[in-house]
């Protein structure tokens, strides 16, 4: 698929997307960062018109447009996980990977933003490079696994434990913060403090010295549930495509202008373009939610 991808794009883009790795210390990566920012942020007219171009004829310079547009997403979305142990550059490398997937799977025609889809695979894609990159979790990586590691840390915190072994007690009382298997809980913690060095090891050994950031409150938003509405949020938007394409052409396409375009359309301009009264559209559009809405509910249950 990477390859894929990797050869979907002119050779100026491959190197300055794909190989972002290439990015590998403070100096490069400022440089790069600026560079980016010259890139123009585009209207959602704008991303309509270049997804169009490439879905259709493979624009490689519309896409380039699409994707340089949104390079400052992803390192924005890479600051985030900035403490989790992953060089920065390799962040931003991986999110430049799930811009391109957005950007090889985004339909326009759809009715939402590039920016909105794209966020989604940016997110993915990061996710994943870092528990690639952690031995620890290299072996058996569980959804309850993926929980606890993401997690451990502000459970102990939210719990008052600052002990590094747990106890069976303090195991327990995190497994049920985690709503996890207390076994989880126990083989990640053992892994987590074998490793050689912490993340945030003190600078100095003094006695006094203190680990802050783990006694640091953490208001960020819970990375295992973010990765469950990413799921989430896909699994609507391919519900969704599914059976809208089932509607009739008019109803899908009436529905469509009213419901997942922006600007919406008015009752008017469509009573218009179909010959068709304004009360005629509206009662088409509440009938193509209605059976869209149940059918994917009905789905969604199976």
């Amino acid at each position: 698929m990477k390859k894929q991808i990797k050869n979907a794009l002119p050779v100026v883009q491959n190197q300055s997307l794909v190989d972002a790795r290439g990015v590998n210390d403070e100096t490069s990566l400022a440089q790069y960062i600026q560079n980016i920012q010259k890139f123009p942020i585009l209207s959602a007219s704008e991303e309509y018109e270049y997804a169009t171009r490439w879905v259709k004829n493979k624009d490689a310079d519309a896409a380039e447009k699409l994707v340089a547009s949104h390079l400052r997403m992803v390192v924005s979305v890479a600051y985030d996980f900035k403490n989790y142990g992953v060089p920065f550059s390799e962040l931003i490398a991986s999110g430049n990977m799930g811009l391109m997937q957005a950007l090889q799977k985004f339909d326009p025609e759809r009715g939402f933003r590039f920016s909105t889809y794209a966020m989604f695979w940016i997110r993915a894609e990061i996710y994943e490079t870092i528990l690639q990159n952690w031995s620890i979790v290299k072996i058996g990586t569980s959804a309850n696994q993926k929980r606890v590691f993401f997690n451990l840390a502000r459970a102990k915190r939210a719990l008052g434990i600052m002990d590094g072994n747990l106890s069976d007690d303090q195991t327990r009382q995190i497994a049920d913060y985690l709503h996890v298997p207390e076994n989880d809980v126990r083989r990640m913690s053992t892994r987590i403090t074998a490793r050689d060095l912490s993340l945030n090891a003190p600078a100095h050994s003094d006695d006094d010295a203190r680990d802050v950031l783990s006694n640091m409150p953490d208001d960020k938003n819970n990375i295992q549930d973010d990765i469950e509405q990413i799921e989430f949020r896909r699994r609507g938007y391919d519900l969704l495509r599914k059976h809208l394409a089932e509607l009739p052409e008019r109803d899908r396409e009436i529905l469509r202008a009213r419901r997942l375009s922006d600007p919406v359309a008015t009752l008017e301009s469509l009573s218009q373009k179909y010959g068709i009264s304004r009360e005629r559209v509206r009662q088409i559009e509440e009938r193509a939610y209605n059976k869209l809405r149940d059918a994917i509910l009905k789905e969604a249950k199976e």
